[in-house]
C-alpha cells in the first residue's frame, strides 16, 4: 500500500487553483486507486558515491561527468551523493495498457494517481536516506533526477549502470532513455555537512517556467 498525495494526482489530471472533479471522476479515482495499489510492486536500491568539482557548471560523480548549472547549484558545498532509483513496477505498465486498449479515461487516471505514487515513495526513500545520513552527520540535499532543467536525460543511462538497476529492481533504461517500467525515477542526492531542506520539488530548481505540470 502506497498512501500517495490525492492532490498531487488531480494536478497531473488538470485540475488546479483548487478546483475539484465531479462525483463521476472521484469514483473513477477511487476505483483506479484500489486497482493501482493491488498491482504495484515498489522497489528502490541506492548507493553513495564520491562527487567532485572539477569545474564551474561541471561535476564528476565516480566515474561519470555531467554539465549542468542547475545540478551544480543543488550540490554546492557536497563531496558525496547518494545515487538512487525506484519503481513501482511491472504491474502498473500493464494496467495502464490494457486500459488504453479498452477505457482511455481510465488509463489518463491510471497515469495521474501512478504518478502521485512514485512520487510519494521516493519520499519514503528520501526519508531512509535522510536518517541513514545523519546517523554519519550529513544531511541530504533535495533529489535532482535526469531531464530536471538542464539535466541531460541521458544520465539516466549512467545511473542505471553504476546502480545496477536492471539486476536489482528490474528496471531498465529504453534507446530514448525513458525509463522502463515507466512509472520509475533515477536521482541523485547531495551529501552536506550543513543542514537543508530536504523535499524540495525539483520544480523549484527546474527553470522551465513554462511546464504544465509546473507546481
Amino acid at each position: 500500500m502506497i498512501e500517495f498525495d490525492r492532490s498531487e494526482a488531480l494536478r497531473y489530471l488538470g485540475y488546479r487553483n483548487h478546483a475539484q472533479p465531479d462525483e463521476a471522476v472521484q469514483q473513477s479515482l477511487d476505483r483506479c486507486a484500489e486497482e493501482l495499489q493491488n498491482v504495484v510492486a515498489p522497489k528502490s536500491v541506492f548507493q553513495a558515491f564520491p562527487l567532485e568539482h572539477p569545474v564551474e557548471g561541471t561535476l564528476k560523480l565516480a566515474d561519470v561527468f555531467i554539465r549542468s548549472k542547475n545540478l551544480s547549484r543543488t550540490l554546492k558545498g557536497c563531496t558525496s551523493v547518494y545515487l538512487m532509483a525506484a519503481t513501482l513496477g511491472i504491474g502498473v505498465d500493464r494496467l495502464i495498457s490494457r486500459a488504453s486498449a479498452v477505457r482511455m479515461s481510465d488509463a489518463v487516471i491510471y497515469q495521474a494517481i501512478a504518478a502521485a505514487m512514485i512520487e510519494a515513495y521516493c519520499d519514503e526513500v528520501n526519508d531512509t536516506l535522510r536518517q541513514e545520513a545523519e546517523r554519519v552527520g550529513l544531511y541530504c540535499r533535495p533529489r535532482f533526477s535526469p531531464g530536471y532543467g538542464d539535466f541531460q536525460i541521458e544520465h539516466q543511462r549512467d545511473f542505471s549502470r553504476l546502480l545496477d538497476t536492471p539486476r536489482k529492481i528490474g528496471l531498465t533504461v529504453t534507446e530514448s532513455c525513458l525509463l522502463a517500467p515507466i512509472k520509475s525515477v533515477t536521482a541523485v542526492i547531495g551529501l552536506s555537512n550543513s543542514p537543508q531542506p530536504c523535499h524540495r520539488k525539483g520544480c523549484e530548481e527546474c527553470e522551465k517556467t513554462d511546464c504544465a505540470f509546473r507546481r
